[in-house]
């Protein structure tokens, strides 16, 4: 679940006759609901020292780009009726599970082709906020002085403190659905477009608010497809750059075509008034309209 940062699954086991609950999710959740830890097949208790050691792993995985995820368990001899709050408590750490997702070698020179741009790459995650920044340096997303935010701290900003200091930040870790939506509104209430990237249900709120909602189409769910304005192909980042380039010389070309048009047009208006103003006789036929219109014109602006 993304607000608990938990999953919890009930096993029975013929061997010993008893009933195990394993739970698996975020560590900094997770741990706070372990009361030992398994050492050599032996339980020990998971005092404040242990849990700092375990901290202190915990972070140095997530230094190196790892998502994390831990696990425990507790055995018991009668079978859980329904899920409740003792059913997740006084468990027994196991370990940390460490996965890596290594972003795609184009994204590193997509971010700073959209820097260069004018383009302000955000990320927001559920990760970590140490797996987050060790992601976002690598790919180049921020430097040492930009600063991070979690969905914690988040929570304590009011809508009009948030639309304030929504700029300071390059990266919202730990977030839920909720705060998602809540930062592509406070960049819209900064009168800044913006485009959204998810693939799954709970993206869906953020892609719809968006001015551009851009989906996956490989990993995207129907929901995030549905709520969105564009789907990618192949899931890169890269391909949003590459159409915002050529979108870019599009607009630019259409600009140079109504510039070029319109400063004919005109230069034949003048022509005619000031000919019609002074009693003179129009220097420009219908004819020769039609053919600085449809001839001269057509070819140089079909060139821009």
């Amino acid at each position: 679940d993304s607000e608990r940062k938990l999953m919890t699954t009930i096993h029975f086991s013929n061997e010993s006759g008893k009933y195990i609950i394993i739970t698996k999710g975020a560590p900094d959740v997770l741990l706070k609901k372990c009361s030992h830890y398994e050492h050599k097949e032996q339980l020990m208790v998971l005092d404040n020292i242990n849990k700092n050691k375990l901290n202190k792993i915990n972070e140095s995985m997530a230094n190196r780009a790892l998502r994390i995820i831990a696990v425990a368990y507790k055995e018991t001899l009668d079978k859980p009726i329904s899920a409740n709050k003792d059913l997740e408590d006084n468990l027994c750490f196991l370990g940390f599970i460490g996965m890596i997702d290594p972003p795609r070698e184009e994204v590193k020179e997509a971010i700073q082709i959209c820097k260069m741009a004018g383009i302000k790459p955000i990320m927001i995650t559920g990760d970590h906020a140490l797996t987050a920044t060790a992601i976002a340096k690598k790919i180049g997303l921020i430097t040492q002085n930009d600063k991070i935010i979690t969905g914690t701290e988040l929570d304590k900003f009011s809508a009009d403190d948030l639309v304030k200091h929504v700029n300071e930040y390059r990266v919202f870790a730990r977030v839920t659905p909720e705060h998602k939506a809540r930062i592509v509104r406070a960049f819209q209430d900064n009168e800044e477009v913006v485009a959204m990237t998810g693939d799954g249900v709970n993206d869906a709120p953020a892609l719809k608010i968006a001015d551009i909602g851009c989906s996956m189409g490989i990993t995207g769910t129907d929901v995030a497809k549905e709520a969105s304005d564009m789907v990618l192909t192949d899931d890169n980042f890269a391909t949003i750059v590459e159409a915002v380039r050529q979108g870019r010389g599009i607009y630019s070309n259409v600009k140079k075509c109504i510039h070029f048009l319109l400063s004919s047009n005109i230069g034949e208006i003048i022509c005619i008034f000031l000919s019609l103003v002074m009693g003179f006789v129009s220097p420009l036929l219908a004819m020769h309209l039609l053919w600085v219109n449809l001839v001269t014109d057509s070819l140089p602006a079909i060139a821009v």
